[in-house]
């Protein structure tokens, strides 16, 4: 046909002034690169990657210094897939992780370590042959290394496992120090409530003394190195009671700090419960049997019951149901699906039996690449993380050294005793730990992260979480975004004896073999209206012009204005109403015989259901709204208009919308909403790139900072809502952290603090902050 509906140039990024390419070797794929900026990938229509680069959240070997990691050349040679996952029990706090990345930092053969301390695991890319020598490294500081098989064989990601914690001796030692106490107090032999002190040392510190000596040997000072010195000092200084009770209460208290890291640890890991262990395969022989999807090849045929969750991605080759896809999309009804339709694995089948072909193994579902995508965004550090990272770095030692001058100065100077201040000073020791102020943040992003996950809302690294607060403007890209990106018909006149239905069913039966678009949306609202179709022969393409056909022997034409100028039946021009729809961007179509014109069709995109009621909210929460798009004027103020946007910019090309999205920058945070294919440049210039997901699209997944998994702009108040809310849980544990250990600092300067004390600050701190960061799972 001769008019089709506008469509978006597409960027050449290649050309793009901002962006430099330059071919990789061996024949790869161009990287594209802005400076000082870190990698973007984007899967192009045509199937091949384009890389842009946006801007970097930390450097690769996971350091929380926020520079560019090395170039390539500095790393040794990998070989293929030389990047090993080593699970690592023992691995709980960012000392162990100081003590790791110390102890392999220095191996030659190593080229970049990333460590997730919530799944206790590392991941560290590495030459030949080297992974021998990194196990033996990390044995060497005490822990035990465990290497996870490779994506392709472990099929979906596992929850870590917690270890086992001895009960029966905790309790012991915690009796003996309730007998130690209890001895001291009626002034009982000191040499009894001395035995009994060590015994309940003995039975409950013995894992922190090992901590300790492994960590002091590697350089670091630790909770498990400051808590053995004050132990240590408090039986030396004959306070043998309180420190059986200190050590009693730290081992109870990092029991209780593991059980509530525990809920963030396998938050995003009960999604995996989703999905079933095991799935109905179809045999060589044509019988069903269960099998571990593991080990389910792509390509086999799967059976889905009704009421069974289902186990793999594929695509419908028999049968009908409802699939509650809320796993997935966060939609709250099930959507209807049949052969040739998509579904994914930990979805739930409703009424109907279906047989499914899998499409993708276990380990590269789209529910296991969520995951890994969340794991990953959770490795990331944020802005507040890595501010808190170098603090911490400064603070501890900076506490150490006043808890030696503590100890030292006051007696010197006569304001008391040798023993009195070198107990404060251990108190202080207790006090120095930074690990509640260490814990706040990953554990508020990872709840944060695991809340909007769980309502089809993947977001690519705290950092975007965490500067969503800031955005003040939502530029929009128009087809696609706000319209639903396919056309449909709009308006129709008819101008001819015949009614409208009679034009709407001759109008469908000559679109009814044409595949163009707009044929194909006016076929589709004569299906819609339940017409009766006649037959039309003699079909006949009119390349650039439209369609003819023969219905009950009379010549009909389905075509442009230019096709009805050429048959000379346009007379005086369009009808007024037709060039009114035309002046708003709408295609039209023309219907006629070899006499006349018999009707006109406007067909245009049209608004997502959501649109409206999405930009108003937007509002509501004070933010402002903005069409970027390469389409008609007329189109782009209409749509505007209907969804309530604050400003249209229209009929731009990439350049144009990049230094529109750079402009408003100038006044603060914008946000991109759009395709995630289309106007690179302008996603990537973007503070943060929201794509539409389009159901969980690879390119959605693996481009844009946010992807809205089922395509529905809803969910975007909900995205700056909990974005709000996670600043405000930072905020709050970052001055519940430096609050409580600043009280508890000045109480001990001033000759106050106890031990007892000490331990309540760090590990009530700790406790606070995981509590109120997990409140985010709720949002």
């Amino acid at each position: 046909m001769a008019t089709s509906p506008p469509s978006k140039p597409k960027p050449k990024a290649a050309g793009h002034p901002l962006i430099q390419a330059a071919p990789q070797a061996g024949g790869g794929p161009l990287q594209f690169k802005k400076p000082g900026t870190g990698p973007l990938r984007i899967n192009m229509p045509d199937g091949g990657p384009l890389r842009l680069k946006t801007p970097a959240i930390g450097c690769g070997c996971g350091a929380a210094c926020g520079e560019p990691g090395p170039t390539a050349p500095e790393s040794p040679p990998l070989a293929p897939g030389a990047g090993t996952v080593i699970r690592i029990q023992q691995m709980d706090c960012p000392t162990e992780e100081a003590m790791l990345r110390r102890k392999l930092a220095g191996l030659p053969a190593v080229a970049s370590l990333n460590f997730n301390l919530l799944r206790r695991e590392l991941t560290v890319r590495h030459g030949p042959d080297a992974l021998p020598g990194i196990l033996a490294a990390i044995r060497d500081l005490g822990f035990t290394p465990e290497p996870l098989p490779a994506a392709d064989e472990a099929g979906a990601p596992q929850a870590p496992a917690e270890p086992r914690r001895p009960w029966g001796r905790l309790l012991l030692a915690a009796l003996a120090a309730l007998g130690a106490e209890a001895l001291d107090w009626f002034a009982s032999p000191p040499w009894l409530a001395a035995a009994l002190a060590l015994l309940a040392v003995a039975l409950s510190g013995l894992q922190t003394y090992r901590k300790g000596w492994l960590a002091l040997r590697g350089g670091n000072l630790n909770i498990h190195v400051l808590m053995s010195l004050a132990v240590t000092g408090a039986c030396l200084l004959g306070q043998w009671p309180e420190a059986a009770m200190v050590m009693v209460l730290f081992s109870l208290a990092e029991w209780l700090e593991a059980r509530a890291l525990s809920r963030a640890r396998h938050a995003i890991a009960g999604l995996l419960q989703l999905a079933p262990e095991q799935a109905w395969v179809r045999q060589a022989d044509g019988s069903w049997q269960r099998q571990p999807v593991s080990q389910v090849a792509v390509g086999s045929r799967m059976q889905v019951r009704p009421g069974e969750r289902i186990g793999l991605d594929g695509v419908i080759q028999a049968g009908l149901s409802h699939i509650n896809q809320a796993a997935i999309t966060g939609e709250s009804l099930p959507v209807a699906k049949g052969p040739g339709e998509s579904v994914y694995a930990g979805s739930l089948n409703g009424e109907g039996r279906l047989e499914v072909a899998v499409t993708a193994p276990a380990s590269r579902s789209l529910l296991a690449r969520i995951i890994h995508q969340v794991e990953q965004a959770q490795a990331a550090k944020a802005p507040t993380q890595r501010f808190v990272d170098r603090f911490a770095r400064v603070y501890t030692p900076l506490v150490c050294l006043l808890a030696l001058l503590l100890a030292l100065l006051p007696p010197w100077l006569g304001l008391g005793s040798w023993s009195h201040w070198a107990y404060q000073a251990l108190v202080l020791l207790v006090i120095a730990c930074p690990c509640a102020l260490v814990i706040a943040t990953p554990v508020t992003l990872v709840s944060g992260l695991t809340a909007a996950a769980r309502h089809g809302i993947l977001i690519k690294g705290g950092a975007y979480l965490e500067l969503g607060y800031r955005l003040r403007w939502l530029a929009f890209d128009k087809t696609g975004t706000l319209t639903c990106g396919t056309p449909s018909q709009q308006q129709m006149g008819t101008l001819a004896s015949l009614s409208a239905d009679q034009c709407q069913a001759l109008a469908g039966a000559l679109a009814a073999d044409s595949d163009h678009p707009l044929s194909r949306a006016l076929w589709q609202q004569a299906q819609a209206q339940g017409l009766s179709l006649p037959a039309a022969r003699a079909h006949q393409t009119l390349p650039g012009l439209g369609i003819r056909g023969e219905i009950d022997g009379q010549d009909y034409w389905l075509g442009s204005a230019a096709l009805a100028r050429q048959l000379g039946l346009l007379g005086d021009g369009l009808p007024a109403e037709a060039a009114h729809w035309a002046a708003q961007g709408h295609s039209l179509v023309l219907l006629l015989d070899d006499r006349q014109l018999l009707a006109w069709f406007s067909v245009a995109d049209r608004l997502r259901p959501d649109s409206a009621a999405a930009v108003a909210e937007l509002h509501r929460l004070g933010l402002r709204t903005l069409i970027l798009t390469g389409d008609h004027a007329g189109s782009a103020r209409a749509m505007a208009e209907a969804a309530g946007i604050d400003e249209v910019q229209a009929e731009l090309l990439p350049e144009q919308k990049l230094d529109l999205i750079r402009a408003r920058q100038a006044q603060g945070g914008v946000a991109m909403v759009g395709d995630g294919i289309n106007d690179a440049p302008a996603l990537a210039q973007a503070d943060i790139g929201i794509a539409m997901g389009g159901l969980g699209t690879d390119t959605a997944i693996e481009t844009a900072d946010v992807a809205l998994m089922d395509d529905e702009l809803g969910k975007l108040p909900r995205f700056i809502r909990l974005c709000r809310t996670t600043r405000a849980v930072l905020i709050q544990n970052l001055v519940l952290a430096l609050g409580l250990k600043g009280a508890f600092l000045l109480l001990t300067l001033t000759g106050h603090g106890s031990l007892w004390l000490a331990v309540v600050a760090d590990v009530g701190a700790s406790l606070l902050v995981v509590a109120n960061g997990l409140r985010l799972l709720r949002h």
